[in-house]
């Protein structure tokens, strides 16, 4: 996955989740944030962020905060990319090399996936969250980036019950996968399988 144009500016506030100042070329922006999640540890005041331009005079801002840096680690904030992303890797055969069908937002009971795969003989429905909370190598969601990282846990912390949910679902069967990504300024690409801890 690729961003078109892409410029790097300075976090200044984010007076609500839809919306952040940053400083880009001497001059604070209004932008919008594609990450309604917290982020508190993420988008400190002077932190560096990557900001995707658009050229659209319908948008009420001309920049996306898409990414954050954080010590050497470079993070995506872009909510919509992990699913743009996963579509992406399930079309090169990274799942599955036998892959006939690829049906975004699938619906199913009550429930709808973000994504329905057919293989020849599987047939099989994928939920994708991206994860932005690290620490000391750890990831965890809700709100946790996905690379050289040690391990992926449930935030039973901040979260418990969305651990005890994810914990039952692997028991009924749901095979549970996380994968690292390679982060950069201007794209985002699945890299390797990453360990589960539940």
């Amino acid at each position: 996955m690729q961003y078109k144009k892409v410029k790097k500016g300075i976090f200044k506030s984010r007076p609500n989740r839809f919306i952040a100042f940053v400083m880009i070329d001497g001059v604070v922006e209004t932008c919008h944030v594609k990450n309604t999640g917290r982020c508190k540890e993420l988008l400190i005041p002077g932190v560096t962020v990557y900001l995707e331009e658009h050229n659209n005079p319908k948008r009420k801002t001309k920049y996306s905060v898409i990414g954050v840096q954080k010590g050497s680690r470079m993070i995506n904030m872009d909510s919509q990319a992990p699913n743009k992303v996963v579509y992406e890797w399930l079309q090169s055969g990274g799942l599955f090399p036998d892959i006939k069908l690829i049906k975004p937002e699938k619906t199913y009971g009550n429930s709808r996936f973000d994504f329905y795969v057919e293989t020849r003989n599987k047939q099989i429905f994928i939920e994708v969250k991206g994860v932005t909370l690290e620490e000391d190598g750890i990831v965890r969601f809700p709100d946790a980036p996905m690379k050289d990282v040690k391990y992926f846990e449930p935030n039973d912390i901040t979260h418990p019950a969305f651990g005890e949910a994810l914990r039952e679902a692997e028991k009924k069967g749901v095979h549970i996968l996380a994968l690292d990504c390679d982060v950069e300024i201007n794209k985002l690409n699945i890299r390797k399988n990453v360990m589960v801890k539940l």
